[in-house]
């Protein structure tokens, strides 16, 4: 196993492909996610609601969950194959049809299968053969799925959300100052930082339905930037802010321009808190720096 470890640290980009490579069958099961865990929450709900007002539960319904029943397809509900399974090259050999009924598939599923490889590259070949590129990796995962279920839904889920903040404020106590690469924050900067990161959007939230009467954002949102602070620190949260509102920003702009898309229709803040997350999760201190250079700060 040491030899092993010693091989890829000499041949990174060795190590970058398996990242990839495995990336790409971790976007396969965050597709699982995106899709599957909505549903389960509405289950969840409407057996919660059923117990509050002391209603009959509904009737037993098939169990669902990530792994239960096996993937089918929507349209004609015929079982997927392991061989119509394969990360993008499945989607491209059937010609983003069902095999079965010849139902279109989504090119979102490809996407996101690329997405997550290509990202585990970029994170394997930043931190290297390390416990950190372990973490990053699961941070960045987290991030995807996270992203595709709010832009589907317009949730954050907390089986996921909480979980990254806690495991981001555990990990602190492993910072190592002298790790050139280091991911981990200390502890009083994790705690700061979570804290810092759910007040802020909080206030901010707080303000503007003092001032307009209406909810800018939810609650998910808050707690996403402070899982964010827990990882990152707090002084990550100014540039995490400013550049998920300068994206969200033009993405907007485009979208109603593009798609008339009207100004009423919300839309989700949390992926773009999420590619701010992790873009300073990469090149956070590079960016900082970078700017006191232009603003004569430094």
């Amino acid at each position: 196993m040491t030899e092993l470890l010693e091989l890829l640290r000499l041949y990174p980009a060795i190590f970058a492909a398996a990242g990839g490579l495995f990336g790409l069958l971790i976007g396969s099961f965050l597709n699982v996610v995106i899709h599957r865990l909505p549903i389960m929450m509405e289950r969840e709900w409407r057996r919660q609601c059923a117990e509050l007002e002391e209603r009959e539960l509904p009737a037993e319904e098939t169990p669902y969950t990530l792994v239960k029943p096996r993937s089918a397809c929507p349209a004609c509900q015929r079982p997927i194959r392991a061989i119509e399974n394969i990360p993008v090259i499945s989607w491209l050999v059937l010609r983003a049809k069902c095999a079965g009924c010849g139902a279109p598939i989504s090119v979102r599923y490809p996407a996101v299968e690329l997405l997550t490889g290509v990202l585990s590259v970029a994170v394997a070949w930043r931190f290297g053969v390390s416990w950190e590129t372990l973490a990053a990796l699961l941070f960045t995962w987290s991030l995807i799925a996270l992203s595709g279920i709010d832009f589907d839904t317009k949730l954050l889920p907390d089986s996921i959300t909480l979980p990254l903040l806690w495991l981001g404020l555990l990990l602190s106590l492993f910072h190592l100052q002298t790790d050139a690469q280091r991911l981990f924050v200390d502890p009083r900067t994790a705690i700061i930082g979570a804290a810092a990161g759910y007040l802020s959007l909080w206030s901010v939230y707080q303000l503007f339905k003092l001032a307009t009467g209406k909810e800018g954002m939810g609650f998910g949102d808050f707690k996403l930037l402070a899982a964010l602070g827990a990882w990152l620190g707090w002084q990550a949260l100014p540039l995490i802010i400013i550049l998920s509102a300068v994206v969200g920003a033009v993405t907007g702009i485009a979208l109603m321009a593009l798609a008339s898309r009207g100004r009423e229709v919300p839309m989700p803040f949390g992926p773009f808190l999420a590619a701010a997350g992790w873009i300073a999760l990469m090149w956070g201190d590079q960016l900082t720096a970078a700017y006191l250079r232009m603003s004569g700060m430094a």
